[in-house]
């Protein structure tokens, strides 16, 4: 009853979220927006609940792309979280980006952020090249167009690396129900971010006391 080690867990991978920031959501057109940010803080929200390694790091953030989402403030605020800001569309040429994501020691990275065919791409095929094993949180990238953000997932997984969703992310961390430990944090993130999903938890907790 060995679980596959291609599973996510939470002490097996680092999260980074990329250039979550207004200037980046106002051209992006692949998702929308208010999906985008639902989706950005369910994972948000899954690596604060599960302490997962998490790097948020910026572009231009005081000279173009402006603040990150609320829904990254929400659970990785900037004053505690130590946000780093890049000049480099590619994460991974940034040296104290570099420094910090792979300072975490682990092998899997797990990346999400804006745009999907140009701050995405970079850190993933250049992660890839070094060794470590990618996952990319689809659902919660963008791109200026679909074709864009579809190309640009199309040219990750030719390179090896494996998509995944939000609520796929969230659900492979807690993985049993019998968890108590992070059940409570896990129905509530998904009540009031969960769309219908969280309606549906909501309902059953409701109807159980009945």
């Amino acid at each position: 009853m060995n679980p596959s080690p291609n599973l996510l867990s939470p002490g097996n991978h680092a999260l980074v979220l990329i250039d979550f920031e207004g200037q980046m959501g106002f051209a992006t057109k692949s998702i929308s927006l208010s999906e985008l940010r639902t989706n950005t803080a369910i994972i948000a929200g899954a690596s604060k609940i599960f302490n997962v390694p998490t790097i948020v790091t910026t572009v231009a953030e005081q000279s173009f792309s402006g603040p990150v989402f609320p829904e990254i403030e929400e659970f990785y605020p900037q004053a505690t979280s130590g946000y780093i800001d890049r000049t480099s569309m590619n994460t991974w040429e940034d040296a104290a980006a570099y420094k910090a994501i792979t300072g975490t020691g682990k092998k899997k990275l797990v990346l999400a952020g804006l745009w999907t065919g140009v701050c995405i791409v970079g850190p993933a095929l250049s992660a890839l090249s070094e060794g470590y094993e990618v996952y990319v949180i689809t659902d919660a990238c963008g791109d200026v167009s679909i074709e864009a953000h579809e190309r640009a997932v199309t040219r990750m997984v030719q390179a090896g690396a494996i998509p995944i969703t939000s609520v796929q992310y969230l659900l492979e961390l807690q993985r049993d129900w019998a968890r108590q430990e992070t059940y409570a944090a896990v129905t509530g993130l998904m009540k009031k971010y969960g769309g219908a999903y969280g309606i549906g938890i909501q309902y059953a907790h409701t109807m159980l006391h009945h």
